[in-house]
Order: C-alpha cells, then sequence, then structure tokens
C-alpha cells in the first residue's frame, strides 16, 4: 500500500479531474484487491452523478449514474453522514444494483465543502481492516488535493495575424433552447441543441443523463459545481464546456439559463439557451453582436412584453430604431397589429412556458414567417423566418405528391378493375366508372378494327343515332380515329374549332354528339395498333401535360386489357358454340310428357362445362329423363359430356332397363382414368302405367311435384359416382299421377360455397311451392327462369355448372290401351287379326286395319314358331299407332337377307316396309316386338296404305273364305305356290 501512495505522489501536477479521479479508482482497487471503483460528484439537484469508473463494466456502470442523496445507498448515506460508511453485500433476495458484493465509501470534500463520494467495491472479502480504511482514506485526500490543482476549462483563443479575434459569422451562429425540470431531471432539447450535440432522436431519453454523458470527463465537475452554484445562489447560470460531436470529436459549446423556484423557494426548473463556442470573448457581447447581425428578425420582451433588444432586421421590419423601440409594448406596434391573432397566439405559447413555433402571415406582403418563441431567463425570444419560398415549395411539393398519389391510385384501381374483366364490355364499364369521373368527362367510344371498318365496340353517353352516324362512316380514312391509329400518337382537341380544323370532312360530328373537347388515345399492343380509345367532354377543355401523360398511361392500360377480352370473347364464343352443340338443340314434344331446359355456365371461365340434360323418346309410350355432371370445367370435361350423352342414346335405344344402363356408363367412365368422376340420374317413365323409375350415381334426387302442389323428393340409394361405384345400381319404382312435374338437376343449382346442398333443395322445394300456387308451372319455361333466377342470385350466383330439366308427365289413358293374351297355337294369329280389326274400328282407324292386321299377324307368327307363350297382344292410341306382341323368349329377332331360294327370313323385312319403325324391347318375362305407324299423312287425313302396300292385301270380294281362319301355316303354303 505504501509503494502505491508513493507512486500517487510522484504524479506531477496538472492532471484533469478525470485523469485524477482514474488513477486514484485504479491504485484504490488495486490496494485492497477490490473488484474495481467509481466516483460520484453532486449535482445540482439532490443527487450523486457518476463521474468515473475503474473495472466495471458498462452495464454494471449504468445502474449507478444517478443516485439520490436521500437514498439509503452507501454512496448517498456517506455524503450525508460526511464520513466512512461500511455496506456489507446484500442478502441473496435483496435488489441491488449492479453485483453481489461490499461497499467502502468514502467522502470527497473540495474547498471546505463535501463535493462527491469515492467508493471502492470490495466483493465477498469483508469490510476493510483499519489499515485498509487509512489508505483509503490517503488516496481520497491525494484526489482532494490534485482536484484543486487541475487545470480550469479554457477555450482557444485563435489570432489573426494583427493580434485581434476574428469574429464568428452570423451564418455559423446555431442557437438552441433547454429545459432541465431539477425535481425529476427531464431535460428537454430543441432540434439545433440536439443536432450540435450529436444526440439521435433514438438513442434521447429526455433525462440528464443524456447530457452528461457527452460531455468531456474535464468538464462535467466544474459544470456541474456552476449549477449547484446558480441553484444555490439564486443566479444566473453560465457554463463553458466541451461536448462530444456524432464523430466523436469534441466542440466547445456555452449555456446560460436561470433557475426558477415555488414559493418556498424550492428550485424547480432550469431554462436556458445555448450557443456554438469557438472564442472566449464575454457571453454577452458576442451573442448580442450574433444575434444584431443576423439575416432573421430577433427581438427579445420582458415579463410584460416590454421590448429590451431588437436586431437590425428587426429595426427594418418594425421600422423603427432599437432606441425607439425599447420599452415599447410588443403589440402597440403597428406592424404587430397587422398580423392577425398574433397576440392571443404568442400569450398562449409563453403561458405554458415551453418553446413554441408557429407560422404568420404579414399582410400586404404576401410574406409568411415562421416565429419561434422561447422563454428566457429574465423574459422570452422571439425568432422570425422568412419561410414564404419554403412553405410555398413544400405546399408545390405535397400537391404534387398529393396528385402523383391520387394518380397512382387511379391507375391502380383501373388496373385492378381492368385485371377482373373478362369481356370487352367489361372492360368499357371498368374506364366508363373509374376514368370519366376524375376528368369530369361525360363520353367515351371505344373503337376498334374490324377487317377494313373502325367499329364502336363500346359507348358511354352518346346518343343511338349519333352511334349509327359514326358506324356508317367506318370505312372513312379522314375520320379521326383512322388518322391516330395510323399515327400511333394521341391527339388533344380542346374545342369543336379544333375538331373542324383537324378532320374538315367530318366538322359535323361535334355538333350531333354535343360534344365540345376530346381526347384520341390509341390503343397498341406488342407495336400493333388495333384501335382508338375516345374520351369526350360536354365543353370546351385543354388538358395539362399531367393529364395527358395519365390518360395516355391509362389507354396503354386499356389496350393490353381490351386485347385479352377480344380474346376471351373469341374464345367465350367458340365455347358456346361447342356447348350448344354438345347440348340437345332442342326437347322433342312427346305424348307422355312435355320438357323445358336450361343450362347455365360458370360465373367465370371459358363457359364450357361438363353438366348435361336429355330427354330421349322411348317405344310404346316410354320416355328417358337424363341429367349428369361431369366433375370439372374446360374442354375435356366437355368432351367426356358429349361421350356420355352419345353412350347414354344408345343403351337407351336399346331398351335397357335404368340400372343396367347406368352400369354401363361407369364402366365407361371407369375406363377413362382414375381422376374421371361423373354424377347422373336416369328416369324411366311409362305413360301406359304411370310408373318411374329411377336410378342414380352420386347425384341429388329429383323434386316430384304432385299436381296438388306438394313436393317430394324420392331418395333412391345413394350410389358412389360413375367410375368410383360398383354394380349392381339401385332402382327405385313411383307411381306418377298424371300432369305431376318430375325436375331434375345438377349440384351447381342448389349448391353454393354459402350453401350446403340440403338448404339449396329446401329453396327449391319452396320455389316450386310458390309457382304451383301462383299458376307460373303451367309455362315450363317461365318456370326455368324463376327456379334459376330464385336459387342463383345474389351471393349464390353459379360458381359451378347448372342444369335444370322440368318435365311434366301426361299418362295413356285407358280408353286410348287395348290388351288380349292370345293362345301359343298356329291360332293365334287370325285371333290377334280379329281383335285388331275390331279395335281399329271402334277407334276409328279402320284405314290402318289392313297394315295393322298384317303386322300383328306376322309377329304372331313368328312368336309362335320362333318363341314360347305367355304371348299377348296390346295396342296403343297416341300421337302414333303402336301394336306389341308380347312373349315369354329371350331371343331378339334380327333381320336377315334371304336369297331368291331361302323359305323363309322375310318376315321383319315386311314389318320395315309396314311400319314407321319397329323394336324389341325386353321385359321381365321375355321380351316385346313392337310397330309404330303414323296417324296422320302429309295431307293431315288418316294415313292409309300404300300403292305397294295394295299389292299385298286380298279384298273381300276376291277372297270368299274366312279370313281369321288362316293360320301362318296356311300363309306360307301360300307363299310356296
Amino acid at each position: 500500500m505504501h509503494a502505491r501512495l508513493a507512486l500517487l505522489s510522484a504524479v506531477g501536477p496538472g492532471l484533469p479531474d478525470s485523469e485524477v479521479f482514474r488513477l486514484g479508482l485504479h491504485h484504490a482497487a488495486g490496494g485492497l484487491c477490490a473488484l474495481g471503483g467509481m466516483v460520484h460528484l453532486c449535482g445540482p439537484t439532490s443527487a450523486l452523478c457518476l463521474a468515473s469508473t475503474v473495472g466495471l463494466p458498462p452495464d454494471i456502470s449504468r445502474s449507478w449514474e444517478v443516485i439520490d442523496q436521500e437514498s439509503q445507498v452507501a454512496p448517498a448515506r456517506a455524503l450525508r453522514q460526511g464520513s466512512a460508511v461500511w455496506m456489507p453485500p446484500p442478502a441473496a433476495d435483496a435488489p441491488w444494483p449492479g453485483t453481489h458484493t461490499g461497499l467502502a465509501v468514502l467522502p470527497v470534500s473540495a474547498g471546505g465543502r463535501i463535493m462527491g463520494t469515492f467508493t471502492v467495491l470490495t466483493g465477498d472479502r469483508g469490510e476493510p481492516t483499519p489499515k485498509e480504511w487509512d489508505f483509503l482514506r490517503a488516496v481520497v485526500a491525494w484526489t482532494e488535493e490534485r482536484m484543486v490543482r487541475a487545470p480550469k476549462v479554457t477555450v482557444p483563443a485563435a489570432t489573426e495575424p494583427d493580434g485581434e479575434r476574428p469574429q464568428q459569422t452570423v451564418p455559423d451562429l446555431r442557437v438552441g433552447w433547454w429545459d432541465w425540470n431539477l425535481q425529476t431531471d427531464e431535460l428537454i432539447w430543441d432540434a439545433a441543441v440536439m443536432e450540435f450535440y450529436g444526440t439521435k432522436p433514438a438513442d434521447y431519453t429526455g433525462r440528464i443523463q443524456d447530457w452528461m454523458q457527452i460531455l468531456h470527463p474535464d468538464d462535467l465537475a466544474p459544470t456541474l459545481t456552476e449549477a449547484q452554484r446558480a441553484i444555490r445562489e439564486h443566479s444566473v447560470y453560465e457554463a463553458t464546456y466541451r461536448v462530444r460531436r456524432l464523430d466523436g470529436t469534441y466542440g466547445w459549446s456555452r449555456a446560460r439559463g436561470k433557475p426558477t423556484y415555488d414559493d418556498h423557494g424550492v428550485p424547480l426548473r432550469m431554462v436556458g439557451v445555448r450557443w456554438e463556442s469557438s472564442e472566449w470573448p464575454s457571453a454577452r457581447d458576442a451573442l448580442s453582436r450574433a444575434l444584431r447581425h443576423m439575416s432573421d428578425i430577433f427581438l427579445t420582451v420582458d415579463a410584460e412584453w416590454r421590448i429590451i433588444f431588437v436586431n437590425l432586421e428587426a429595426e427594418r421590419t418594425l421600422g423603427s430604431s432599437q432606441e425607439e423601440l425599447f420599452g415599447r409594448v410588443l403589440w402597440d406596434l403597428p406592424a404587430a397589429q397587422r398580423i392577425p391573432d398574433l397576440e392571443r397566439r404568442c400569450r398562449r405559447a409563453a403561458a405554458e412556458e415551453t418553446p413554441a413555433s408557429f407560422d404568420v402571415g404579414i399582410p400586404d406582403t404576401g410574406r409568411r414567417y415562421q416565429l419561434r418563441l422561447v422563454p428566457g431567463p429574465v423574459g422570452r425570444a422571439i425568432y422570425l423566418t422568412d419561410v414564404t419560398e419554403k412553405r410555398r415549395m413544400q405546399e408545390e411539393r405535397e400537391a404534387a405528391e398529393r396528385a402523383a398519389a391520387e394518380r397512382a391510385a387511379q391507375v391502380a384501381e383501373l388496373t385492378a378493375a381492368l385485371a377482373k374483366a373478362t369481356t370487352s364490355q367489361d372492360v368499357v364499364d371498368a374506364v366508363a366508372q373509374r376514368v370519366l369521373p376524375p376528368f369530369d368527362a361525360v363520353g367515351l367510344v371505344v373503337q376498334a378494327i374490324e377487317g377494313n371498318q373502325l367499329l364502336a365496340i363500346g359507348v358511354v353517353g352518346y346518343a343511338d343515332d349519333f352511334l349509327d352516324l359514326l358506324n356508317s362512316r367506318s370505312t372513312a380514312a379522314t375520320l379521326p380515329g383512322w388518322s391516330v391509329i395510323a399515327s400511333g400518337a394521341p391527339v388533344f382537341l380542346s374545342s369543336p374549332e379544333e375538331y373542324a380544323a383537324y378532320a374538315p370532312d367530318h366538322a359535323d360530328l361535334p355538333g350531333i354528339s354535343h360534344k365540345q373537347a376530346w381526347a384520341f388515345m390509341p390503343l397498341t399492343v406488342s407495336d400493333h395498333t388495333f384501335g382508338v380509345c375516345v374520351v369526350s367532354w360536354d365543353r370546351p377543355r385543354r388538358l395539362n401535360t399531367d393529364e395527358r401523360s395519365l390518360l395516355t398511361t391509362i389507354s396503354a392500360l386499356v389496350a393490353q386489357a381490351l386485347e385479352r377480352a377480344r380474346l376471351y370473347d373469341a374464345e367465350h364464343s367458340r365455347s358456346r358454340e361447342l356447348q350448344r352443340s354438345l347440348l340437345p338443340r332442342g326437347l322433342p314434344d312427346l305424348p307422355a310428357c312435355t320438357a323445358a331446359a336450361r343450362y347455365l355456365p360458370a360465373g367465370q371461365g371459358m363457359d364450357v362445362g361438363g353438366d348435361w340434360y336429355d330427354v330421349i323418346p322411348l317405344s310404346s309410350g316410354r320416355v328417358a329423363l337424363v341429367v349428369g355432371d361431369v366433375m370439372g370445367h374446360g374442354l375435356p370435361e366437355a368432351a367426356t359430356m358429349g361421350r356420355l350423352r352419345t353412350a347414354v342414346h344408345t343403351l337407351a335405344d336399346l331398351e335397357l332397363p335404368p340400372d343396367e344402363i347406368m352400369g354401363h356408363l361407369n364402366d365407361i367412365v371407369g375406363g377413362m382414368g382414375e381422376d374421371s368422376y361423373v354424377t347422373c340420374l336416369y328416369a324411366l317413365y311409362d305413360s301406359t302405367t304411370q310408373v318411374c323409375s329411377i336410378a342414380r350415381a352420386g347425384h341429388p334426387p329429383p323434386a316430384l311435384v304432385h299436381p296438388d302442389g306438394t313436393v317430394h323428393f324420392p331418395e333412391p340409394a345413394a350410389d358412389p359416382p360413375l367410375g368410383a361405384a360398383k354394380p349392381p345400381f339401385e332402382t327405385v319404382e313411383l307411381t306418377v299421377p298424371d300432369g305431376s312435374l318430375l325436375v331434375l338437376y345438377t349440384d351447381g343449382l342448389v349448391e353454393s360455397a354459402k350453401r350446403e346442398v340440403d338448404e339449396g333443395m329446401s329453396g327449391l322445394a319452396r320455389l316450386l311451392r310458390t309457382a304451383h300456387g301462383q299458376g307460373v308451372d303451367a309455362d315450363l319455361d317461365t318456370l326455368c327462369d324463376t327456379l334459376t333466377a330464385g336459387l342463383l342470385s345474389g351471393e349464390h350466383q353459379a360458381a359451378d355448372d347448372a342444369a335444370l330439366l322440368v318435365a311434366r308427365l301426361h299418362a295413356l289413358t285407358e280408353d286410348r290401351m287395348a290388351s288380349w293374351p292370345l293362345p301359343y297355337d298356329p291360332k293365334a294369329a287370325g285371333l290377334a287379326r280379329r281383335h285388331v280389326r275390331e279395335q281399329l274400328s271402334v277407334w276409328g282407324l279402320d284405314e290402318l286395319t289392313p297394315t295393322t292386321e298384317l303386322l300383328a299377324s306376322e309377329m304372331v307368327g313368328n312368336v309362335v314358331r320362333h318363341a314360347k307363350g305367355p304371348v299377348s297382344l296390346r295396342l296403343l292410341h297416341g300421337a302414333e299407332l303402336i301394336c306389341e306382341v308380347f312373349d315369354g323368349s329371350l331371343t331378339m329377332p334380327r333381320i336377315r337377307r334371304a336369297t331368291d331360294t331361302d323359305e323363309g327370313g322375310r318376315g321383319l323385312q315386311l314389318i320395315t316396309a309396314l311400319c314407321q319403325r319397329w323394336g324389341a324391347r325386353y321385359t321381365p318375362h321375355g321380351k316385346c316386338i313392337w310397330t309404330e305407324q303414323t296417324l296422320l299423312g302429309p295431307d293431315g287425313r288418316l294415313a292409309g296404305p300404300s300403292d305397294a302396300q295394295d299389292l299385298l292385301f286380298l279384298s273381300a270380294g276376291q277372297f270368299a273364305g274366312d279370313l281369321d281362319a288362316l293360320s301362318f301355316e296356311s300363309r306360307d303354303q301360300g307363299r310356296d305356290q
């Protein structure tokens, strides 16, 4: 320890305070084998401020920067007691700034007054011994003695060659204000102070520590001492010190302020100004000269707003000298009275006792000034800076920014709208809604080249007769639109006179269109100009450069969107034509049913999908109703739908039952690939029995509307979709009253993103009941429109294809049907002829008797010869005359081409020649062979046998025997002869 004291004694005088503190702490900590040490100095308020540390990391030092002198921390206790203080390490759970250590503290005095503390962090080694305390006291004594001998703060005084100090030029003067709350240590700087002190706004905490951290270590102690003196003596605070700038260098700064107190003399705040200093003249003189010659208006007033100082610029503005203005109240001056609301705003700012800034206008001059009012120790300082040009440029910049933002917003809105536009009309609507209003325009014409014509494809704000006139001149090369297309450059015509000068051959158009200004903008894509966009006004209008530039930009966007839309329109037309070719062009009007249908494509896309419907007439008053849905959209799905629709027709013509047809369709879809799925519903209605057989694969059930208006959804077994199902398919049979409605549909009609299928089916049932109650269902086309409008409106617009088929089912009445059992023997043919003759006579169809007798005889004869019983005959009188023969065999007849030597094989050829069409179908107990004859000939009268057929028949006069007694054996013998 003695060696350390000897080493300290050998240090020469003249060390600055910061170096004295550092050396003293270093040797004190080393002599006690301590962790480190720190020196605190008394601040101007009841606080100890950290001045120097040794051995402590920054995180630990920050917790000791400011200590309340009234706290129980060891340095505060030593300061109050004026003697040494030992504080052992705290308990493990006690809050302690820094680290777990003991503290040995001694007060530091100067000039007979305690000015701070000297602290050593001893760690966990315990209280210093008496010898160690003596060593610490000796180090503190050395510190006190060297602080007295430390050099005072001075500023180097530069001199000119003539020996005089240079004057600081006014433009270099930077004056700022500060406000220090002595109760809370909050510190407020203005922008000038913060800039000079090199403090970034993000790093500024608003505490006195911000100022202490940038002070030069050698200047901290005297500066704090001066502040403490000013507070104690109620005097003005003046100090010169060095502060660290952003680049790490130090610059000289002068500060001047005055503390304020409450009624009890307790210091509250210290408010003052700061300015940069590079010389050491009298502060008052230097500041006065700088302010006197500064370019801004500057004046100071006392608490009663009496003028105590004005600079030259203020004298010029106020129209009087400083001597004339001195002592006058500011508000009494004519120049101040001309500024509106100046007194009220200044008094309100002064009442808050904080610096304030606002703009004022000088009448009659048009000049604008920024007024800064800064409270000072003895009054208030007022700065007025001419900001006329600055504000004008700022307003112009803000106006330009607003205009640019508005243009960008307009372009963005238009771009978004054009991105959603799919058709040419969508593009025109988007331009009309988002371009015309901002420009106060009233008319829009979009023209495109079609062949050698320039035709309007979208118009807003023009009468139809004008458009007819414009299109009638579509090939005129002198039309302004053709000229713009040829040049590829926009043309802006601000009046009818300019229009007439530009296009003299069409000078009549402005008067007819009632427009007086135009902007013709070419529509160009990939260097190809295909049209022109014309925006027009109903009054003369000259566009400025920005407006023309914006319209030109917009025209480029419109051109891109219109080109896409035209491609879409073409693709849309092709897809619609394809869709029409794949769906039925018309539904047959059948005795068994009348039908109407609708196909609604999805809201977006190519309008090609996989939904389909069909009505297929079958034999004997039967009809097949089909609806299906190929999952997905696009050409592949549409092609799949076409294949399946053809397959359904083919299978239906084979007169297969619904479950077998669904099985064959399932095989077809399964062979298309794993990704192919189809839902389908097949309904077979027999008008003779009024039974409807339904099979479905993954499809919603149909709606059956009874004649009384009740709605029922029959629930056939829910088989999986085609392609995933495994036969057999379940079939449900319904007895349908005459006049009932059968409604078939795809899921796109009843299901949407916001509606489940069950909810959609309930809505369908409700609409059907309402339509029946209002009589709307009498017209099936009107009913289809009502259903689609009710189910696909608003938020439920079609997101998927939708197909709807509505059929009214009719029964064949019993008086139009006749059937008889026949014996299984050769005499059955004669008996069949007798039944035919008698029944046709009852129906008044005698002209068809010979043909029908021969047809029945031929079919019964073939059954007796080639099939098995039981045998029966049935006649149906509908739109056609149908003759059916039933037997118990599953062998189907087929036409053979008999040679000249064959004895048989000509029966079916004879049937083909005698009837309009014929066929065979399976029944639950065998098969049925049927023929169909038209009831009316081309002349509208009942059809009879043709001349060729007359040769096949014998008249009653030519045959004297019993015709019905002839069997098919006798017939064959006659053929042999």
